[in-house]
């Protein structure tokens, strides 16, 4: 039976008569009444009562009645829903890097979840590196890519992918003689890393600095291009891991070299306050994360 029926039955037995039912239903008395007279005809019984002044329900029709009141409730209750979902779909999530391998993939996954989410605004902010969790925290931040699990109870982390840094070097460079490299070995080389300060480099604050160790010297060079270019020469080492350089394309002077015996690897996690977690924006946003990195 079509909705519509449903609908004829329940907007007769409120407004009394088809004449009454006309204009609610944009339809004319003929076409109400031909639809009725066919409903009947199908379902083998009398939908209502008809007198001049009046129409009554039969107690078959009542329970049609019945039953729709019970159909558009529910479907009143699913498109309402449906709009708390849409409306949850919007949002714009300011979005923090702590690692700026992130950097050079970032902006087409940004630019992919524009295409697929155009009611998400992503705002990528830039430079707040060392203050990542606590902008979080205050607010300042909503979702964070960091390399080191927080401790905090507010905080919700979604381990998204492991990775391992190598550091990347001439083949004339004469480490390229060791299997791996230890910490010893960067006192005599030129690291060159993205920008300062050091605690903001992983192969410093998780490799050099615990074993109180510092490069002969340091350069910071915003572009991988100038870097790659500067190694090629022989002019200096990067630490990175592979998958940051895939947008570029290598000479086949370069090696990769192992940092430390097991590897300098790490885990990447998105930080995201408890609070927000559920919604639905954040939790497009985290999934389509998920499934690109």
């Amino acid at each position: 039976m079509e909705l519509k029926y449903f609908r004829l039955i329940k907007t007769i037995a409120e407004e009394g008569s088809i004449a009454n039912s006309s204009e609610r239903l944009f339809l004319t008395q003929s076409a109400l009444s031909h639809q009725l007279r066919g409903l009947e005809g199908r379902l083998g019984f009398k939908v209502f009562h008809r007198t001049r002044n009046k129409w009554e329900l039969t107690q078959e029709g009542s329970e049609l009645y019945k039953l729709a009141n019970k159909l558009f409730s529910f479907i009143d209750e699913g498109f309402s829903a449906i709009k708390h979902i849409k409306d949850g779909s919007k949002g714009t999530i300011k979005l923090s890097i702590e690692c700026q391998s992130f950097f050079h993939s970032i902006p087409s996954f940004i630019q992919k979840m524009g295409v697929l989410y155009p009611e998400i605004d992503i705002d990528l902010t830039l430079g707040a590196t060392l203050q990542t969790i606590s902008l979080v925290l205050s607010e300042d931040i909503d979702i964070a890519i960091v390399t080191s699990k927080p401790k905090s109870d507010e905080l919700a982390s979604i381990p998204v992918f492991k990775d391992e840094i190598l550091a990347i070097m001439h083949q004339e460079n004469q480490l390229n003689n060791i299997d791996f490299l230890n910490a010893s070995d960067f006192g005599n080389v030129h690291l060159l890393i993205n920008s300062f300060p050091l605690e903001g480099v992983a192969v410093y604050e998780q490799f050099l600095k615990p074993n109180k160790i510092n490069p002969i010297k340091i350069s910071a060079i915003p572009f991988t291009e100038i870097t790659l270019s500067m190694i090629e020469a022989n002019m200096g080492i990067m630490c990175a891991p592979k998958w940051q350089l895939n947008p570029f394309k290598l000479s086949k002077e370069l090696v990769f070299k192992r940092i430390g015996k097991n590897g300098l690897k790490r885990t990447h996690y998105l930080v995201v306050r408890k609070e927000q977690i559920n919604k639905k924006y954040i939790h497009d946003f985290i999934s389509n994360f998920e499934e690109d990195f």
